[in-house]
């Protein structure tokens, strides 16, 4: 090889190692400016992901101040499937002042959306405020196009109740941390938090509709303070209508703290009157102490029980009269010498067998307690027509219904129960054969005090009973005026108790007699059989074709 050959070669060398070496250079001079690109990139990432946390944080704690905790309630229903309280998403939503960016514009847009509210003086202020709860979805609408960013909408569940005031004192309320506090919300509390299964009533809502329609009619009518019924199967104890009023609107969460918003049907104690005849009766007849047709004679028009006066209501009652004629006409002397017969054990025997004076284990905690004091010759004579012992509207019907039922164990219900438990007798198996016939004629007859209440083809009976309200050292001028009837006395089904509170006479009110009689214009007086009963007409009258279509 010559020397040239070799320059060439170790040349062609030569340049081969030179460019690898460039190349390796270049190669590392590239990993280094990418390597540092990257780095950058992760620092500008490390700032940016900081802030957005923070801003989350921070996001989460304003968050925290409006959003709630979710609560859910199972539904109510009626016997038909009808809702009556029901837990829905709801969304409130809410303004943070400190976010608005304009707030004279944001105040000219709410003005618009809103007109009756003002919101200058919290929009001004540092604190988060609400703009409107449980807003309308096309409210919301309007809201979300404003595009202001500093609404803040808050989702949750809200207890809604469709029916309002129709069934407020037997459904009940729930406070502001969703606990029940009343009615049925209250007894149920944990039964309603717990399952989705929703809770069923014997309730129907087209029947205390009705009733509770009529009741406000009353109001118009007799200026009575206050009203109470009790619609009920005799046979089961279902009860289809418990109305009170006056009632409230449960979509309105507001503390109820007067007494006249107590449920009258249930929580309300009072002395009913005459209704009590008719256990008076009722006992004798069970315990055969006395017949339909045992004559009392030579009755007193007034009698003296230590230093109390009882006397007739009527003078122009007859001396002599049967047992069935004494509750017919509703003598007061007559009912005494009947529980004077049945004798004070017995009596009591029997209220208590009826429900009267023993306490009622109901589906609702608001209930009140027989009251009656010591027993004695006066207070058996004073019981036996209503006076000196005070009840409760649903004992009377548990009463009535047992008396009239064939003499069968009944507790009043409100809640649906499929189990068909085994009817027991407690009372003669006779008794209702005998009483029910009575109570018929008490608003078939003229010598009755019901008539107004004999609607055509509903075969109704029942007992009337106009009580003096009770005060320190006596008794007022002040009325309770009760009407309790059972229909239809040939085959008994449903107990319709109803009471007026202080209802007083109207003059100028026209009553139609069902009979074809002239109408009668005004009344002075202030008895059960010119306000109750004529109530207790327009009522089964309007309800009658449902109960005889549905049940």
């Amino acid at each position: 090889m010559s020397e040239l050959d070799k320059d060439i070669e170790n040349s062609d060398k030569y340049n081969s190692e030179f460019s690898y070496d460039e190349n390796k250079s270049n190669l590392k001079i590239s990993f280094e400016r990418i390597a540092f690109i990257f780095f950058v990139f992760f620092i500008i990432a490390i700032i940016f992901s900081s802030k957005v946390i923070l801003l989350s944080l921070n996001h989460k704690q304003e968050q925290k101040k409006v959003f709630k905790k979710e609560n859910f309630r199972s539904s109510i229903l009626d016997k038909d499937g009808n809702i009556l309280a029901k837990s829905v998403p709801i969304v409130n939503v809410g303004i943070n002042p400190n976010l608005v960016i304009n707030k004279e514009k944001l105040l000219i847009s709410l003005k618009l959306l809103f007109p009756k509210k003002d919101f200058k003086k919290r929009m001004y202020g540092k604190k988060f405020f609400y703009v409107k709860k449980k807003i309308k979805p096309e409210k919301l609408e309007e809201i979300i196009l404003l595009g202001d960013k500093s609404f803040i909408q808050e989702y949750g569940i809200a207890r809604v109740y469709p029916n309002g005031n129709l069934f407020s004192h037997v459904i009940g309320q729930i406070d502001n941390n969703n606990n029940g506090i009343s009615g049925l919300e209250k007894t149920f509390d944990y039964e309603l938090r717990t399952s989705r299964d929703p809770l069923k009533l014997t309730l129907d809502t087209d029947i205390q509709y009705l009733i509770r329609e009529e009741l406000i009619k009353s109001e118009s009518i007799f200026q009575n303070i206050g009203s109470a019924a009790i619609l009920m199967d005799i046979n089961n104890g279902n009860i289809l209508s418990m109305v009170s009023l006056p009632d409230f609107n449960l979509n309105k969460r507001e503390k109820i703290k007067d007494v006249k918003f107590i449920n009258r049907a249930t929580k309300g104690v009072y002395e009913f009157g005459s209704v009590f005849k008719t256990f008076a009766l009722a006992a004798g007849l069970n315990y055969k102490i006395v017949e339909t047709d045992t004559k009392f004679k030579d009755l007193e028009k007034r009698i003296t029980c230590g230093r109390n006066t009882i006397s007739e209501y009527d003078d122009k009652i007859p001396s002599d009269l049967t047992a069935e004629e004494i509750l017919i006409r509703s003598g007061n002397i007559g009912s005494v010498r009947i529980a004077q017969k049945v004798g004070i054990e017995n009596y009591k025997k029997f209220l208590k067998l009826i429900g009267i004076l023993s306490n009622i284990n109901f589906d609702i905690q608001e209930v009140g307690q027989t009251q009656l004091g010591k027993w004695g010759k006066c207070k058996l004579a004073t019981v036996a027509f209503g006076h000196g012992i005070a009840t409760t509207l649903l004992q009377v019907a548990k009463g009535y219904s047992i008396i009239s039922n064939g003499g069968f164990e009944v507790n009043p219900k409100l809640i649906q129960n499929e189990i068909n438990t085994e009817k027991k007798r407690i009372l003669d198996e006779n008794l209702s054969i005998k009483i029910n016939p009575i109570l018929r004629k008490i608003v078939s007859t003229k010598e009755g005090t019901a008539g107004f209440a004999n609607v055509e083809g509903y075969q109704i009976g029942g007992k009337t009973g106009t009580a003096d309200q009770p005060t320190k050292g006596g008794y007022s001028k002040k009325k309770v005026n009760t009407f309790a009837s059972i229909f239809p006395t040939s085959n008994p089904k449903f107990v319709l108790v109803l009471m007026l509170d202080e209802p007083k006479p109207n003059k100028e009110f026209i009553y139609h007699y069902r009979d074809g009689r002239n109408p009668y214009k005004g009344n002075w007086r202030n008895t059960a059989g010119w306000t109750t009963v004529w109530v207790a007409g327009q009522i089964i009258e309007k309800i009658g074709p449902i109960l005889a279509t549905k049940y």
